[in-house]
């Protein structure tokens, strides 16, 4: 089918981008390396999947077209030539090829039929709309503790749960937990889907470039997908279950205590600076007015300080925890003051912030080293 449009290049190469790290993973189709083009007279459609997730991105247009046409192209080589123009980028299609024209750059490349392109997924089933940046916000909450190759195949993923009393998103690599949750957001009926830390960073990347200010959460046959008004992204769902957390969140015999942010941080960093690769635990001995914070790597050196410590009660806790475990979860907490609960060298320490202004609680936990650890 012969026909034209025009585009900018900025329009068509922000689409290109959302799919580069779809089309360019291996799979056992050859053809998922490539993009599918959906061309109608008033709008351009972009389709690309690695069988495990998928994109599919629009944008309006003119065209002489009459009929809808798809082809195939290469997702890398159609990326890297458009980034490379500027201005207004003509696509003329002509006896089953495709003129690329900018100022004085002409381009004349192959293109596929779309035959061999896997099938999309039809019929989304809408379940509730979200606003775009706080589901973009409770993601960064949680999404850096995703794992990427445990053997436990459930720690992959982040269990995305809503019910009644709202939402929640949990994530664990079996030595700490993140756990946020809202009554934003509630279905009447309890639904549970795991989803690949893959496709939680994509869908990241899409929501921090999104134009809209909501987006769609729906269900279409075994996936779960998230659409907002030029977009709709597919992902498949671990099949294996999740832990069963519930139980090391427990707070009963835990001792309440709070810290200043910053300094807390900033003692967490200097530990961990000379940890030099190596996993050695801090000691860090709560009592009432101070935390004693000590590490004494014997390949690099000492450290001992101390912060104010408040709201602690009691007899004094020692335990042992490794620095950047603690580090890494805490700089996700909004507050100046961190609230945590303490109970004994044998149990974790769990972080707490109740974010009403957001309207969500945030939870982290960090279990302690024991000495077989350490060994």
């Amino acid at each position: 089918m012969d026909g034209k449009f025009i585009i900018s290049q900025k329009d068509i190469l922000s689409l290109l981008t959302s799919m580069q790290p779809i089309c360019s993973k291996k799979t056992t189709l050859d053809v998922t390396e490539s993009i599918m083009f959906q061309v109608a007279p008033k709008e351009l459609t972009l389709k690309s999947t690695d069988l495990q997730i998928s994109l599919q991105s629009s944008m309006p247009i003119e065209s002489n077209f009459t009929e809808n046409f798809d082809f195939l192209i290469s997702g890398k080589r159609i990326f890297d030539l458009v980034k490379e123009m500027e201005g207004d980028i003509e696509f003329n299609f002509k006896e089953g090829q495709l003129n690329l024209k900018a100022g004085g750059v002409k381009l004349l490349l192959n293109i596929k039929d779309a035959q061999d392109f896997p099938q999309f997924p039809e019929r989304i089933e809408n379940l509730m709309q979200v606003d775009s940046s706080f589901l973009l916000d409770l993601l960064n909450k949680v999404a850096f503790l995703i794992p990427q190759n445990n053997s436990n195949a459930a720690l992959n993923g982040m269990l995305l749960e809503f019910n009644e009393n709202g939402m929640l998103m949990v994530a664990t690599d079996g030595h700490r937990l993140a756990k946020i949750s809202t009554g934003k957001y509630k279905l009447s009926e309890n639904k549970k889907w795991l989803l690949p830390k893959r496709a939680v960073l994509e869908l990241k990347k899409i929501l921090e470039e999104t134009k809209s200010e909501n987006v769609f959460l729906g269900v279409c046959g075994s996936q779960l997908v998230f659409s907002g008004s030029n977009f709709n992204f597919f992902t498949k769902l671990i099949s294996d279950p999740f832990p069963h957390y519930e139980p090391i969140l427990e707070k009963e015999g835990f001792r309440a205590a709070s810290l200043d942010k910053q300094s807390f941080l900033k003692t967490l960093k200097r530990t961990s600076c000379l940890l030099a690769g190596q996993f050695v635990s801090t000691n860090f001995k709560f009592q009432p007015g101070k935390l004693a914070v000590n590490l004494h790597n014997k390949e690099v050196g000492k450290i001992d300080e101390a912060l104010n410590l408040d709201k602690f009660e009691g007899d004094q806790v020692k335990s042992k925890f490794y620095s950047p475990y603690l580090l890494s979860g805490l700089q996700v907490f909004p507050a100046e003051k961190i609230d945590f609960l303490i109970h004994s060298d044998a149990k974790p320490i769990i972080f707490e912030t109740n974010d009403q202004d957001k309207d969500y609680n945030l939870t982290y936990l960090v279990m302690p080293v024991s000495a077989s650890q350490e060994a």
